[in-house]
């Protein structure tokens, strides 16, 4: 059977094995021919097969390299980046007129920033609960001792003679467990927000294990009800390994990206899909960027973090706009409704990207 996750890890380093470049070729010992080829060489590469024309041998030069081949960081980036913010659709358009030796190259940027942005989410610390995080737990266990107990309630009615005590009995623990929780919703009782999740926790996988529980449901797959029924047994793992999957195939963002772009310009001629694909990478990096920095500043909390978001549902719209009018060069009606369609279009590519990865969590 094909292991999933080893052919997205292995598209993942491929792709950015493909986007590695050569050196800049700096000064250092100078060659009048080709180390590589032999051919004499003029100026600081060689015309014949692309080698620096200049030996480095120094172990400064060595961090420089693994620097740069692995994260493209030299001065282009310090380019790019400006650019990418403020400037974004001369960025897409210079790269795709052929202004590329000045630039990082759109699928290494991409690649790099989603490969800092889940590294950075993963390692952060989480936010401490606050209350109001308590009282949203607190009121879910509410809503879920409801639920139990409008079901005991239907159980003693259906039970028979010889079970209506046992039926009685069950109604009278539910409703003491609706007023032991009603009780922690709107004030403060010493109940610890981890206790109410591990006490959820617990109920799930104990449904989960009867043959009918309270989440019982079915896909029309009994080994498909099988596995996501074996991955909600351990939540913790279920949601790792999607994170790992977003990761590993972030790059299926950009194929299902680049047709909604085509159809805002199916009967402008001019425009190939390879220039859809750079706006599309370019755009994704600055998405990727702006998550790192609201969640950043989010895990601050208080008015910071609300702020953030808030800023940020501004940007989005923003950039767009901006990337597209100067991408394009469209006037600002031809660009506003197009950036409309462009925000729709971006939240139905990410939930065709949501059910991949969740199919392929799954699987």
């Amino acid at each position: 059977m094909v292991d999933l996750e080893a052919v997205g890890g292995a598209a993942t380093g491929g792709l950015i094995g493909s986007t590695l470049e050569k050196p800049a070729g700096k000064a250092g010992e100078p060659h009048n021919a080709c180390a590589d080829c032999g051919t004499e060489t003029i100026g600081r590469f060689c015309h014949n097969c692309g080698n620096a024309s200049h030996v480095h041998r120094t172990l400064l030069h060595l961090g420089e390299e693994l620097l740069h081949g692995v994260m493209h960081f030299d001065s282009r980036t310090w380019r790019t980046l400006p650019r990418l913010v403020f400037r974004p659709g001369q960025l897409t358009r210079d790269w795709c007129l052929g202004k590329r030796t000045r630039y990082v190259s759109p699928l290494a940027m991409f690649l790099f920033t989603v490969f800092v942005m889940f590294m950075a989410l993963s390692y952060a610390p989480a936010p401490e609960g606050g209350e109001l995080g308590e009282q949203a737990a607190a009121a879910v266990d509410l809503a879920r001792r409801n639920s139990e107990l409008a079901n005991a309630k239907v159980a003693l009615e259906n039970a028979p003679p010889e079970n209506e005590a046992a039926a009685q009995a069950a109604v009278r623990v539910a409703e003491q467990n609706v007023a032991v929780a009603s009780k922690r919703v709107g004030k403060d009782n010493g109940v610890p927000v981890s206790q109410i999740g591990d006490e959820i926790r617990t109920e799930i996988k104990a449904d989960l294990k009867k043959e009918s529980g309270a989440l019982g449901f079915s896909t029309g797959s009994k080994k498909l009800d099988e596995k996501i029924k074996h991955k909600l047994d351990n939540p913790e793992l279920a949601i790792y390994k999607l994170q790992q999957t977003f990761y590993k195939f972030s790059f299926l963002l950009i194929p299902i990206s680049i047709p909604f772009v085509a159809l805002l310009f199916v009967w402008k001629r001019g425009f190939t899909l390879y220039d859809h694909g750079v706006f599309v990478l370019y755009s994704l990096t600055f998405m990727s960027l702006l998550i790192m920095v609201v969640a950043a500043l989010g895990r601050v909390g208080g008015a910071i973090g609300g702020l953030a978001f808030a800023a940020a549902t501004i940007i989005v719209p923003m950039h767009m706009y901006y990337q597209l009018q100067g991408a394009y060069g469209l006037r600002w009606f031809s660009t506003l409704w197009r950036t409309w369609f462009l925000l729709v279009f971006s939240f139905i590519a990410l939930t065709f990207f949501l059910l991949a990865i969740l199919w392929l969590g799954m699987a």
